[in-house]
């Protein structure tokens, strides 16, 4: 029987109406059947305390509950001020910002980013790239830097009430999502940022004389350059990396058949004439590497956890295309945590491609998703005389099925994580026999079906530039001009939840996460606040009280629960010492649960 994908109403028992989805109530089996141990001592806090894991394994997160979040640069363009650099131009939007929000009372422009917690050269391989040897782009711990090597002393970072970050990276503004424990609220919080861009680009054009600045929720400028959507999940520290990325390869070069943007061109440029299922898949160039912008490989060794590194690693994702449809969004970010949990636990498939840049740019350039790249052997249940090809299809077909296993096995069995399953097995399904009808739900193929239907119309080959100009006007976020805004206007594209809940993820952290503190204290003691990362707090007392630094090491610490009443009366007597005693108690983190020997 076909599931029908969750209308936002069935979401509202994950507590999209307030907030954060609930724990996740898990009823599984537990019978410690062949194959599994005992649950280790110190386990992260999204697993069950009474959990069962595969013997010597640990493990991050739980179905599709880990901690996740979203990273956009925005294509940003000027067309009455060509000769505008983009640098420039995104240092307008993030000032724009700030003019926005302190115009309303709010105080997230004397924010400053605490570079002391970045290490980006880092690789998780166990070396450190030289600081002479890294490419300018991979700097993302400096400060921004003008033409003649002084610094930028405009507003170059901001860190909102919401908590989330938006600044300059480079040639490009950049939000970063808050930390989210889910896939459903790592859409939400992705699609609050489309907002926070949209309202800084409205903010520049109603200035009297200013040029406007028109922002693109897309990965290419069809000139040779391209600008990331990057995803980041925690993941067990005690997980091998060699394995790590041995398995994620072919799930990264296939997930596109769902989660690709679309995209008219072929080649870095575009110039070939065509259209693709993925944004960036001609962009990259290796299998396993440390760079974003240069060489950039399928598998991201980044080794910079925002966490507490003897426990965590962070999985730094740059193999995705900038989603605007929520439920690509959505499945693109719950496939990718349980192929995580399969991993962490050992149940992930055992597929090997022969060679995986050019299989993902193969699977990308067939739209008709019949184009078959070869395997080192044969997919799992095929055989010793299997085939040694596959599509992409196929592929993700068998961590499909291995992901339904591995849930039913480990009893992750909760609303969240089967509404995922449920949508992944109903989207390859349909791919497969009538890839059109998924055309209200997954970018590449709304757009696949708009442009061919303009095309047929009018007689176009796919190098007329009135498709390269749909492509490009398919990511405008404008509501007005947009061709994505006007599909959902029109209810071509499915919503998964109402727009209020993303409008209130503007202003408003997701209570689960260290977010929370951060968000909060912007929002509420933005005053006091001196500087922050994903990781830290700075505060001071008004004038020049002591420098009080809160690390925040623990990812689901500082959360709503955690913090009752800390944020509701910030005016009354004492109230800074609250936040000081409340901030110092959450940075230990949350207990830990310890379970059975």
């Amino acid at each position: 029987m076909t599931h029908v994908p969750p209308s936002p109403d069935s979401f509202s028992r994950l507590g999209v109406g307030a907030g954060a989805e609930d724990p996740p109530q898990v009823d599984g089996k537990r019978d410690g059947s062949a194959g599994v141990g005992p649950v280790v001592a110190d386990r992260h806090g999204l697993v069950p305390a009474d959990a069962v894991l595969s013997a010597g394994r640990d493990t991050a997160g739980w179905g599709v509950h880990r901690v996740m979040g979203l990273e956009t640069e925005y294509g940003v363009h000027a067309p009455a001020n060509p000769g505008a650099g983009h640098s420039v131009l995104s240092v307008e939007v993030v000032n724009a910002y700030a003019d926005l929000v302190t115009s309303r009372g709010g105080t997230v422009a004397g924010t400053e980013w605490d570079y002391g917690e970045e290490s980006p050269l880092v690789d998780a391989r166990g070396w450190q790239l030289p600081r002479s040897a890294a490419h300018p782009t991979q700097l993302t711990d400096q400060p921004l830097m003008g033409e003649d090597g002084s610094p930028v002393h405009l507003l170059t970072n901001l860190v909102l009430p919401n908590g989330a970050r938006l600044y300059v990276d480079h040639a490009h503004p950049e939000y970063s999502s808050p930390e989210t424990t889910n896939p459903l609220d790592a859409m939400v919080w992705d699609q609050a940022g489309d907002l926070v861009a949209l309202a800084a680009s409205q903010r520049i054009a109603a200035a009297p004389g200013e040029p406007q600045v028109l922002l693109y929720k897309n990965n290419t400028d069809n000139k040779s350059v391209s600008y990331g959507a990057h995803e980041n999940y925690l993941v067990t520290r005690s997980l091998d990396f060699e394995e790590l990325a041995q398995r994620l390869l072919p799930f990264f070069t296939a997930r596109q058949v769902i989660c690709g943007a679309g995209r008219v061109g072929l080649g870095v440029t575009g110039s070939s004439p065509g259209f693709q299922i993925s944004q960036r898949a001609d962009f990259f160039e290796e299998q396993v590497g440390l760079e974003t912008t240069v060489r950039r490989p399928i598998v991201n060794t980044r080794d910079e956890p925002h966490a507490d590194a003897d426990r965590y690693r962070r999985l730094h994702v740059i193999i995705g295309d900038a989603n605007l449809s929520q439920y690509a969004t959505w499945l693109r970010c719950g496939m990718t945590a349980l192929v995580l949990s399969m991993i962490e636990l050992g149940t992930a498939p055992e597929v090997e491609l022969m060679d995986p840049v050019t299989a993902l740019q193969r699977i990308s350039h067939d739209p008709t998703l019949q184009a078959t790249v070869p395997l080192v052997r044969p997919l799992d249940g095929a055989g010793p005389g299997g085939r040694r090809e596959a599509t992409g299809l196929e592929i993700l077909r068998v961590y499909l099925e291995a992901a339904e296993r591995h849930v039913h096995r480990f009893g992750m069995e909760d609303g969240a994580t089967l509404d995922v399953l449920h949508a992944w097995r109903e989207s390859v399904e349909t791919l497969g026999t009538e890839p059109a009808a998924m055309s209200d739900r997954l970018d590449w193929v709304a757009k696949y079906q708009l442009l061919s239907g303009y095309r047929k119309r009018h007689g176009l080959d796919w190098d007329d530039p009135r498709l390269g100009m749909m492509d490009l006007q398919y990511a405008d976020l404008r509501p007005d001009k947009g061709l994505y805004q006007a599909m959902l206007r029109r209810g071509s594209l499915r919503r998964l939840v109402p727009d209020e809940r993303i409008r209130d993820a503007v202003g408003t952290p997701p209570p689960d996460t260290r977010a929370w503190a951060r968000g909060r204290t912007v929002d509420v003691f933005g005053r006091h606040v001196v500087g922050a990362s994903w990781d830290t707090l700075l505060v001071r007392e008004e004038g020049e009280g002591p420098l009080h630094r809160f690390h925040q090491r623990e990812p689901l610490a500082g959360s709503a629960e955690q913090l009752p009443g800390v944020f509701d009366e910030p005016a009354a007597e004492g109230s800074y010492g609250r936040l000081l005693e409340a901030l110092s108690r959450v940075q230990a983190g949350p207990p830990r649960h310890h379970g059975h020997h």
